[in-house]
């Protein structure tokens, strides 16, 4: 039986536009089976097929208007199981040995939190075992099980986190995201045509390009590769194009804005500013911690402010376990909604140290008629609300602006 040799060693995931069809298993398997013949190691990590998830949310809807997140882990979890076997069954007629796992058997462990489940830890024994009697092996990504035996998932973008995780708990060096775009652009290409592939980029900024809603690679996953170090190479699943690397900084070549990123899918909720705006928040909060929403944006503008309101902005995919847990526990109309606002974030190594680049912004966007309600910065991000139909010509002149389309 040979040992696993972390060189040899390939973690790759393929997401669901790259299994969408048994014609697309049956390439994605001949790929998989010249990477074995070459003498590598193989794990896959595999996402459910096309719109299986969206598909199965929608089937638990015509059911129950809210279903029990215990019972949504057990019905989303069936998408990737059916990835996995197909895969494994093609890859078998195919002449090479193949075996495929839940999330569960493969040993990812997560915490209780049921549709977004955080990885604690990964025993991958029996990967381990199947890979040293040269099988390639295929992982359920999006999934795991929590320290109470209670399938668990990981949220959109799940399978991501379980390519990385995987390739931290082996070694490996590097693991390739292989989705239907080659690579990472410095705005989505179709918002922007003009658009460039970024040959690599830091994990913090990738980090925040993810976290502000570029959705090439989940948020976490970076996190994971940026803490144990794993080079993450974001390519086309059936293109020859090289992809974009995500690495540490100091590998890479720093440019003072890399990318432009955009959110569209956000809620605020609005509470009056008054002398006891801060108490308000502050329940608020604490009943959007108990819904297990995030909170993405907080505007507490002072009492005075003549028609100011408190504005807390969360994903608009939670919009519904907000508003249910709010109707439930705070006062009747104490509270407004609205779902008008989108979010415009730029970032890159110099956005808050080289002089400038917030007086170009604020001229682009005066330019294109577009009104900022609230304008945050960190060490390398600047984020803007603005009015959902001005997100488009505000992308668009801020990439021009900024020179994000010129040759690198």
């Amino acid at each position: 039986m040979a040992i696993v040799n972390s060189n040899m060693l390939v973690v790759k995931k393929f997401g669901g536009s790259s299994l969408a069809s048994p014609d697309k298993i049956r390439r994605v398997a001949s790929y998989l089976t010249e990477e074995k013949r070459r003498g590598k190691d193989v794990i896959v990590v595999v996402s459910a097929m096309g719109d299986t998830t969206n598909q199965l949310l929608g089937l638990a809807r015509t059911v129950s208007q809210h279903p029990p997140k215990r019972e949504l882990d057990m019905l989303l979890t069936a998408g990737e199981r059916i990835s996995m076997a197909l895969l494994s069954m093609a890859i078998s007629e195919m002449g090479c040995e193949a075996i495929s796992f839940t999330g569960s058997q493969s040993g990812i462990v997560t915490d209780t939190s049921h549709t977004r489940a955080r990885i604690l830890d990964v025993k991958a024994f029996r990967v381990r075992e199947e890979l040293e009697k040269g099988k390639i092996v295929i992982v359920a990504g999006f999934q795991g099980v929590s320290p109470a035996k209670e399938v668990t998932t990981l949220g959109r973008g799940g399978s991501d986190t379980t390519c990385v995780a995987l390739a931290a708990a082996f070694n490996a060096r590097e693991c390739d995201i292989f989705t239907d775009v080659d690579g990472v652009y410095t705005a989505h290409p179709g918002l922007v045509p003009e658009a460039r592939r970024i040959p690599s980029i830091s994990y913090d900024e990738m980090m925040e390009l993810s976290f502000c809603g570029a959705e090439v690679l989940h948020s976490r996953s970076v996190e994971v590769a940026k803490r144990f170090g794993v080079k993450v190479n974001v390519r086309s699943t059936f293109g020859k194009e090289l992809g974009t690397i995500v690495t540490r900084s100091e590998e890479i070549e720093a440019h003072d804005v890399t990318g432009i990123t955009q959110d569209l899918n956000l809620v605020r909720i609005k509470l009056p500013s008054d002398k006891d705006a801060s108490v308000k928040t502050q329940a608020v909060l604490a009943v959007l911690e108990r819904a297990e929403v995030n909170v993405r944006f907080l505007h507490i503008p002072p009492a005075a402010a003549a028609g100011g309101s408190v504005s807390v902005m969360i994903p608009g995919d939670q919009k519904e376990s907000a508003l249910e847990h709010l109707e439930r526990e705070l006062p009747a109309g104490g509270f407004e909604l609205d779902e008008n606002l989108g979010m415009v974030s730029i970032v890159g190594q110099g956005i808050c140290s080289r002089p400038g680049i917030a007086g170009r912004v604020l001229a682009a966007l005066d330019s294109v008629g577009a009104r900022p309600e609230m304008i945050s910065t960190t060490g390398i991000t600047m984020t803007m609300l603005l009015d959902k139909g001005e997100v488009v010509a505000a992308v668009r002149k801020l990439h021009t602006d900024l020179g994000l389309g010129e040759p690198a």
